[in-house]
């Protein structure tokens, strides 16, 4: 829907005009781009973004990103204006206020429309990545009929500059990611002063070099904006527009300048707007006849939605289709029953990460959401499966992809595959380089993403790459995320219950650290018909042994150390001594539990003895004033035994620890 200019101004100048008022009603805030964005932001809603406002979950919808979250009363602004249910003018006027929808940068579960949290900048970008890798891969599925649509971003210098968005650059330009289309705005500006401060790259060229259309436009004319959005819709390829802008624009006596980026204008400079915009309207008012033009932008998203509802209604794919965007929460156990069957038959001892490799055998067979990768360690990952082809631009219906070394991109696309809808990712790097994932992974749980980390290599038990790639703290920080289950699972049995759970926890992402050495299979007996409901993993943390004479010392334990706790117990018991061992596969499940059930596996009057292979900060919620045995330094390079022996991780050497504690 083609507007002229007469119409277009005054309805970005409402844009403008809550955005200042807004901040200056919380005295906090970040009025300088959304003023200066207000034109090209316009036009993209005015002509371009297919969305029903009425409908704001509809699959085929377009995806709007605001990558650089600050402004965030930019998408405030527009979901108002446009006419969905939230934000109201209410929410506006409480604006970084306890309880109101509109927070200080936008937050998916807060506000419809909000298609993702965004404020960590380059992430927007990267998560866009990852949205419109799940378009092509649910097109490829689905065909043009029930999916066809494109994600729009606007991102700043900020989110240009970060490490993040050269690795989803490179990423969506490999991919041919063509419904991709970013619109930078090009203001000169960041918080310290000019951008000549601090670079002096050709972004443009950097774009067009990783395989990207790229092109400008001046941000304050209407038709040009609608010239350089019409090349980024058409290009086959990824588009980069940029939208030539002034920050603050609007803001006579400041716009242009650093200053206005993210403090209030003040009252004399809200005043001056007013008058240099035109705007006579009281705070937080809109007057009809523009509020009229704004909500009519939707009409075009609503008559496309009716087309395709009558589409998906008549579609053969109709059920596996929304069989699709329903999750797969009820999938995943049905799915490992046969295989852990054959666990209990055929023992095996493997790796924490080959048990990973074959639990994910039947999953992939028969839970088609699920879209794999690595970040260049697939072989050592084991995250491809022979029902995972890769996900590349010639094949858009692979369901492995290679991300390369991109630690971070991928960890962010994953996010952005999630929030779209239809596919649930997984993504495997060394647990080391989670470092690299971190911010992304905690986006994954703000977010209430389901992401699963596939981290392996999770201690010094990877041997002779030494403390470089030895995790110690890794496992621990990572608890240390809300809405974040970190799994570590002790065998096959426990790997593939972890798994299960991993993809029934719909709201929250899961990191599996698992090992490189062959691990004991330590269960089977008493797991013969194994289904959901005896999945022993779900409470977080399980008697895996009961004490035989009378009880004296409680072993906990994660992951690959959950064996030795186990010789220990036997040496105890030698000495008639009872001792039980706990497994700890994940925390987060065990805290949740009730009193009588963790009292039950941490009586009083016992020793507690935990035994984990990286520090041992944390562990004392469960020991007490017992013994947290681990290793509180950075590793060494050798071969795994003589490692496990020199930091006194074996029986023979937690063995005296526990009785002289005893003594």
């Amino acid at each position: 829907m083609e507007r002229d200019r007469a119409v277009l101004a005054p309805m970005a100048n409402a844009i403008r005009a809550l955005a200042m008022d807004a901040v200056e009603a919380a005295n906090s805030g970040h009025p300088g781009m959304p003023m200066g964005m207000a034109d090209v932001a316009t036009v993209l809603f005015s002509e371009f973004l297919k969305f029903d406002p009425a409908a704001p979950k509809w699959a085929d919808r377009d995806r709007f990103v605001l990558s650089a979250g600050h402004g965030s009363m930019l998408i405030y602004a527009l979901l108002h204006l446009t006419g969905y249910a939230a934000p109201t003018m209410d929410d506006i006027r409480n604006f970084r206020q306890m309880g109101s929808p509109c927070a200080g940068h936008p937050e998916n579960d807060m506000l419809e429309g909000v298609e993702c949290t965004t404020g960590p900048l380059g992430q927007g970008i990267a998560m866009a990545v990852g949205m419109a890798m799940a378009e092509r891969h649910l097109n490829a599925a689905f065909g043009d009929e029930l999916v066809d649509h494109k994600t729009w971003v606007i991102a700043g210098d900020g989110c240009l500059m970060e490490g993040v968005n050269h690795e989803a650059v490179g990423l969506a330009g490999t991919l041919k990611l063509g419904r991709l289309n970013v619109l930078w705005d090009d203001n000169k500006i960041t918080i310290d002063g000019n951008t000549s401060l601090s670079t002096s790259e050709d972004i443009l060229a950097r774009y067009d070099a990783s395989g990207w259309h790229t092109t400008s436009c001046n941000g304050h004319d209407f038709a040009d904006i609608a010239r350089a959005l019409a090349e980024a819709a058409a290009d086959p390829r990824p588009s980069l527009v940029s939208c030539r802008t002034v920050i603050g624009k609007g803001a006579p006596n400041k716009q242009g300048g650093h200053n206005v980026h993210g403090s209030p204008l003040g009252g004399a400079e809200v005043a001056a707007a007013r008058e240099y915009l035109g705007w006579s309207n009281a705070p937080f008012e809109v007057p009809a006849d523009i509020l009229a033009n704004w909500r009519s932008t939707g009409e075009t998203g609503k008559a496309a939605h009716s087309a395709w509802a009558a589409r998906l209604a008549a579609s053969a794919s109709r059920s596996e289709f929304e069989s699709r965007l329903m999750g797969i929460a009820d999938l995943a156990a049905p799915a490992l029953e046969d295989y852990i069957e054959g666990l209990v038959a055929a023992p095996q001892k493997v790796a924490t990460r080959k048990a990973s490799e074959m639990a994910l055998g039947p999953l992939t067979e028969k839970i088609p959401h699920l879209v794999g990768g690595s970040a260049d360690l697939t072989g050592s990952n084991l995250t491809k499966t022979k029902f995972t082809p890769l996900f590349s631009a010639d094949s858009y219906d692979g369901r492995h992809v290679a991300y390369g070394i991109r630690e971070f991109g991928m960890a962010a696309a994953m996010n952005g595959m999630a929030l779209h809808g239809g596919v649930v990712p997984y993504g495997g790097t060394f647990l080391v380089f989670s470092d690299y994932c971190r911010n992304a992974i905690r986006m994954s749980a703000l977010q209430h993403a389901q992401v699963v980390y596939v981290m392996t290599h999770d201690s010094i038990g990877l041997g002779e790459d030494g403390p470089t790639h030895q995790p110690v703290e890794h496992v621990m920080s990572l608890r240390l995320i809300p809405n974040l289950n970190v799994y570590r699972p002790a065998d096959v049995i426990e790997t593939a219950e972890c798994w299960a759970l991993a993809l029934e926890t719909t709201h929250t992402p899961s990191v599996l650290a698992l090992s490189r050495q062959n691990l004991p299979q330590l269960r089977g007996a008493g797991d013969e018909g194994w289904s959901r409901l005896t999945n022993r993993s779900a409470k977080g943390a399980y008697r895996l042994v009961a004490a035989s004479a009378e009880r004296k010392v409680v072993l906990l334990a994660s992951g690959s150390e959950v064996a030795i706790a186990g010789d220990v117990a036997k040496a105890l018991e030698a000495q008639g001594i009872g001792a039980d061992v706990i497994s700890v596969p994940c925390w987060e499940l065990f805290d949740a539990q009730d009193a009588q059930y963790r009292a039950d596996l941490l009586p009083e009057g016992v020793l507690k003895v935990s035994i984990e292979a990286g520090v041992t900060l944390g562990w004392q919620k469960y020991v007490g004033d017992g013994l947290a045995i681990g290793i509180d330094s950075f590793g060494a390079s050798a071969p795994i035994d003589k490692l496990y022996d020199h930091f006194g991780l074996t029986a023979e050497k937690i063995l005296p620890r526990v009785l002289a504690r005893l003594s």
